[in-house]
């Protein structure tokens, strides 16, 4: 089975993450090792769904030439897209309507017609969900774990997210000083979806006063009586960190538009959650949304190192005869796990875990 792979190719799909460029640098050092050419295709498999598009064809030859300076970039040298569900390409008619349709197949036989003997899928929980599913209309495939928001259950860390919470923290740490300036509570909203990871550790790291994430619902009551604590002696001013899928004891996601085709956008927590502050506590408060900031910018050390070792070890994967699996970094090795495992359900904040505990030695408030 070994043998029969000459040619590679590699996707990016879902939200871009800091550590894809060291992955894609990682996969082709590695694989020329073994004799293997590798392709990557563009945004996602729009690439070779929709080839005619561009002027390339879709696909591009990676040479260790090509990509030996690209592994401290941030974002992807391949484009990505988180429309690209092979499954179900939605298509907007003329007059209005929606049309979805399976391309799937279409997707298997673009690859097969191409010479590719095996994928390396990088993505999220979405588009390691699309891997698995290609996996089981035959396609040979190792997925690689990236996401900012670390909500992957079977693997430690994924990248990107390390450089996410520093960049978050930074950022809080600059917010601090204008703060203080005109004794105002500020607000930051960070990215993570459904789960807290980014909110949790970049709270922690600037020292905030507030961390709002998903998994402890909030009384908003209770984070501006906890302000007002704060802000009763010489210092006039506080922080409060808010997840984009935090809400409110017995309320809702607070979400910007849900389009077909796409996950739904979260956002505009931030906003509300500081009217409500300013309205609760008298004080001025003003909302800060990280927003994509969170997913540009250089990879960290930490970052390009996951990124690499996750490229070597899918390659690595793929010559042992490995199918149907998610690289993992589960200390102290780099292992492998089924994709359906991988995939099964989200890694959310444990309320009872050591961040959170942490947190509340520190007097964080987490609105419960």
């Amino acid at each position: 089975m070994n043998q029969e792979i000459k040619r590679i190719a590699i996707s990016t799909g879902g939200g871009d993450a800091p550590g894809l460029n060291a992955v894609i640098h990682s996969v082709v050092y590695a694989a020329e090792r073994v004799g293997w050419e590798v392709y990557g295709i563009r945004q996602g498999y729009d690439g070779i769904l929709f080839s005619g598009q561009y002027t390339d064809g879709g696909m591009i030859r990676l040479t260790v030439p090509a990509v030996e300076n690209i592994a401290h970039l941030g974002g992807t040298v391949l484009g990505t897209t988180n429309r690209g569900n092979p499954f179900k390409i939605v298509t907007r008619l003329p007059d209005g309507t929606v049309r979805e349709e399976d391309r799937s197949m279409d997707l298997v036989e673009g690859l097969k017609q191409r010479g590719i003997d095996a994928l390396v899928a990088v993505g999220g929980d979405g588009s390691l969900t699309i891997a698995d599913q290609l996996h089981d209309l035959g396609v040979r495939v190792v997925g690689v774990p990236k996401t900012i928001d670390n909500d992957l259950e079977s693997t430690l860390l994924t990248f990107g997210f390390n450089s996410a919470f520093s960049f978050a923290t930074e950022c809080i740490d600059r917010l601090k000083a204008t703060a203080a300036s005109h004794r105002r509570i500020m607000v930051v909203e960070v990215m993570g979806r459904y789960v807290g990871w980014i909110a949790l550790n970049c709270g922690i790291a600037s020292r905030a006063d507030a961390i709002l994430i998903p998994e402890i619902p909030y009384d908003i009551r209770k984070v501006a009586e906890h302000l007002k604590k704060v802000t009763s002696g010489s210092r006039e001013h506080a922080i409060v960190v808010v997840a984009e899928g935090a809400k409110p004891l017995g309320g809702e996601l607070v979400v910007k538009s849900k389009e077909a085709g796409r996950v739904e956008r979260l956002g505009g927590i931030g906003e509300m959650v500081a009217r409500q502050l300013q309205e609760l506590t008298g004080r001025e408060s003003r909302a800060v949304v990280l927003g994509h900031l969170l997913r540009g910018g250089s990879p960290t050390a930490l970052d390009r190192i996951l990124g690499l070792s996750f490229g070597a070890a899918a390659v690595y994967a793929l010559k042992q005869g490995q199918n149907g699996v998610m690289v993992a970094l589960n200390p102290p090795r780099i292992n492998f796990v089924p994709l359906k495992e991988a995939v099964a359900r989200l890694k959310a904040v444990p309320v009872d875990g050591e961040g959170v505990l942490v947190g509340r030695v520190l007097d964080v408030c987490f609105g419960d």
